[in-house]
C-alpha cells in the first residue's frame, strides 16, 4: 500500500509541474525515475521511449504508463496513469464547467486570445520538427503535401482517417523497399488479450455499437490514430467536437491545453465535459476513451515490438503513416487554428515574436505563457 502510494504521488506531482509538452515530459521522467529513483537504467527508459514512438497514442503517457507496469505491473500502470492525468483532467473540466460564466470578461477574452496565438506557434513548431523527422526524402514530403491537400479540398468526414490509412498501405508497398535489404526473420510475435481487446473495441467503436455511446466511439477512434505527438489529436477530433461544441468553444480548450501541466490527451476531457448532459459523466468516458487504445497497445506489444518494429514492411507502413501526419497537422494549422486566431496585424506580430522565442531562443514553454499572460493583461487594459 505504501508503494503504491509513493508511486501514485509521484506521478501526481509530475502532473502538477510537467510544461513543456510530451518532449519536455520525458525528460522529467528521466530526471525522476532514472537519475534519482534508479526505478530504471537508461537503456530500460530508452526502449519505453521507443516503444511510444513505435505506437499510436500519447507518447509521454504511455511512457508512464509503461513504467507504472514495470514497478508494480497492471496496478502500478493504472496509478501512474490517474496521478499524471488527474491535474490536467481537474484543470479542464474546471474550465468547460465555468466557460459560459466567464465569457464577457475583457481580461479573460484576451487572455484566451494570447493563448489561440499560442496554439498557431506550438502547432507550427510540432510541424517543423515532425516534418524535419518523418519527412526524409521526397516521398514522404510528396504524402505529407498530398495529404494537407486533400483535407483542404474535401473537408468531410473521415478524410482525415482515410489519408492515413492511404499513407499506411502505400508506406507497406513502397517504402519497406528502403528500410532493408533482407527480410526480417520470423520474430514468434504473438497477439496476446490486450490485442484482441483493442480490436473489437475498435470495431465496435467504427459501428458505435457500445453502450457508451458516439463520445467514448470518437475519442477512442482518435486515440487509436494519433501518430507522431499530442498535436495529432486536435484534427482527429475537430470534424465531430466543433460541431457539437461550436468552433469558438473547441479552439478555446485546445489554447487552454497548450498553458497547463501535464498530458495535451487531457483536451479531451474538456471536450467530453462539454459534450454529455452530465459535465463529469461526459469527462471521465471521454478521457477513457483518448487514453485507452495507447495503454492496451502498450501492453499487447511490450514484450515483442523492438522485433516487430525490424521488420521491413511494418516500418514502412509506420514511415507513410508518420508522413502524412505532418500533412494532417499542417491542415489543421491553416484552419482552424490560424483562421480563428489571427485577426489583425498585432497577432502576427505576436504569434511570429512567440515563434522565435520558442523555436530559435528555446525559451521554456511555461516562460512563454507567463509572457502571454502579460502582454494579454496590457492589451485588455489598453482597450478598456
Amino acid at each position: 500500500m505504501k508503494n503504491a502510494f509513493s508511486l501514485f504521488f509521484q506521478f501526481f506531482t509530475l502532473g502538477l509541474t510537467s510544461f513543456g509538452g510530451p518532449a519536455a515530459h520525458l525528460g522529467y521522467f528521466r530526471t525522476v525515475f532514472v537519475e534519482q529513483k534508479k526505478w530504471l537504467n537508461d537503456s530500460e527508459y530508452s526502449q519505453l521511449i521507443a516503444l511510444s514512438q513505435f505506437l499510436p497514442g500519447p507518447g509521454s503517457s504511455q511512457v508512464g504508463f509503461a513504467i507504472g507496469l514495470k514497478r508494480m505491473g497492471l496496478l502500478g500502470g493504472i496509478l501512474a496513469f490517474v496521478g499524471f492525468t488527474l491535474p490536467s483532467f481537474a484543470i479542464m473540466v474546471a474550465l468547460a464547467s465555468g466557460l459560459t460564466q466567464l465569457t464577457g470578461n475583457a481580461y479573460l477574452d484576451s487572455l484566451i486570445h494570447i493563448f489561440k496565438l499560442l496554439a498557431v506557434i506550438v502547432v507550427l513548431d510540432a510541424i517543423l520538427t515532425m516534418g524535419k523527422n518523418f519527412c526524409a526524402n521526397n516521398t514522404t514530403k510528396a504524402i505529407a503535401v498530398l495529404t494537407c491537400c486533400a483535407i483542404w479540398v474535401i473537408p468531410m468526414p473521415f478524410i482525415q482517417i482515410a489519408c492515413l490509412v492511404m499513407a499506411g498501405a502505400f508506406g507497406l508497398w513502397k517504402l519497406q523497399s528502403n528500410q532493408a535489404d533482407e527480410p526480417a526473420k520470423n520474430t514468434g510475435f504473438k497477439l496476446n488479450i490486450s490485442s484482441f481487446v483493442f480490436i473489437a473495441i475498435f470495431v465496435a467503436c467504427l459501428f458505435n455499437l457500445l453502450p457508451l455511446g458516439e463520445l467514448f466511439s470518437e475519442t477512442f477512434v482518435a486515440g487509436s490514430l494519433v501518430f507522431g505527438g499530442g498535436h495529432v489529436v486536435l484534427p482527429l477530433l475537430q470534424e465531430h467536437f466543433a460541431s457539437s461544441i461550436g468552433q469558438e468553444s473547441f479552439i478555446t480548450g485546445y489554447a487552454a491545453a497548450q498553458a497547463i501541466p501535464g498530458p495535451m490527451f487531457a483536451f479531451a476531457s474538456y471536450l467530453g465535459a462539454l459534450s454529455h448532459e452530465s459535465l463529469m459523466i461526459g469527462a471521465c468516458i471521454a478521457t477513457a476513451g483518448i487514453f485507452l487504445p495507447g495503454f492496451l497497445l502498450v501492453l499487447a506489444f511490450e514484450k515483442n515490438w523492438n522485433q516487430l518494429a525490424n521488420r521491413p514492411r511494418i516500418s514502412g507502413l509506420i514511415g507513410g503513416i508518420n508522413a502524412s501526419v505532418v500533412g494532417l497537422l499542417a491542415a489543421t494549422l491553416y484552419t482552424p487554428i490560424f483562421v480563428s486566431s489571427v485577426f489583425e496585424p498585432m497577432d502576427m506580430v505576436i504569434a511570429a515574436l512567440g515563434f522565435l522565442l520558442l523555436r530559435f531562443i528555446k525559451l521554456p514553454i511555461i516562460h512563454i505563457i507567463i509572457l502571454g499572460c502579460i502582454v494579454a493583461v496590457i492589451r485588455a487594459w489598453l482597450g478598456a
